[in-house]
């Protein structure tokens, strides 16, 4: 599959050229002031950049023509689309529909009434990354699928509000699923969030279901939270291409996700 041409100005991650992954250091790396001002620059592209792909979600619109809209927008920000090649990902998008948990390769199937899309965008600006994602809507959405979407982000709210210094992390997964079950979801434990800055993927890992992890949140980290809910099963099956992830049983998921920077006073959402 031949990948969308990015300028040779534009500065890229290492992985771009070779198709490798990210460094994983051994600790949670700390941020200095100036990383944290490209932190939030690389957060606004990928917010701004999520806000054109949502407004792309109609019937008839191919996930295709999502992922060249939104590499288009990417390098005309003079940004790098973080998701191509990093591990040889043919596109510079993850679109998932319906029961695809994540990682869906955008294709030539139009999008159809009623459905429901993860689209979920990093950008690389100046040496940072910036992730977040939002499942939308395509047209009228029954009812049961409005309650997956609804639910999924206010879990999202609900983990982020408990974030600030001293707190452990595995208090996001219990947020997360108490909220879940109560409405009548499972979470996903098939991907976790991460840290996030230089590299695409760090420590911390973030785990959405309950977990016994060690590790408390210390001010000047930076990390996604993107729960997965489902609306049956949260057991996932890989498909042949080894990115995309469907439910076992059809069911469908929804996902949402901001980068965070942890500090002094609790925390900033870097992409909202």
């Amino acid at each position: 599959m031949p990948h969308r041409d990015v300028p040779p100005h534009i500065q890229r991650p290492p992985y771009a050229v070779d198709g490798t992954s990210s460094k994983w250091g051994p600790e949670t790396p700390i941020l200095t002031e100036q990383d944290v001002q490209g932190m939030r620059k690389a957060g606004k592209v990928a917010k701004e950049i999520l806000t054109l792909g949502g407004s792309l979600c109609k019937p008839g619109i191919t996930t295709n023509h999502i992922d060249k809209t939104i590499h288009e927008a990417i390098i005309a920000k003079n940004a790098y689309p973080s998701p191509l090649n990093y591990m040889g990902f043919p596109k510079s998008v993850c679109t998932s529909i319906n029961n695809i948990i994540a990682h869906g390769i955008p294709d030539e199937r139009p999008l159809e009434e009623g459905d429901i899309i993860n689209v979920d965008v990093t950008v690389y600006v100046d040496g940072y990354h910036g992730d977040t994602s939002a499942t939308f809507l395509v047209g009228q959405v029954d009812e049961k699928g409005r309650a997956l979407v609804a639910c999924t982000q206010e879990t999202l709210n609900k983990a982020i509000s408990i974030c600030g210094p001293g707190v452990p992390y595995k208090e996001i997964g219990r947020v997360i699923c108490e909220l879940a079950m109560k409405n009548g979801f499972s979470v996903s434990d098939e991907l976790s969030g991460h840290g996030i800055g230089k590299e695409f993927h760090s420590l911390p890992l973030i785990y959405h279901h309950l977990n016994d992890e060690e590790g408390v949140m210390e001010s000047g980290t930076a990390f996604t939270i993107e729960p997965i809910l489902c609306q049956g099963s949260a057991s996932g099956i890989m498909w042949p291409d080894e990115w995309t992830i469907s439910t076992v049983d059809g069911g469908r998921s929804a996902q949402f996700e901001h980068t965070l920077l942890v500090n002094d006073d609790g925390v900033e959402i870097l992409t909202q």
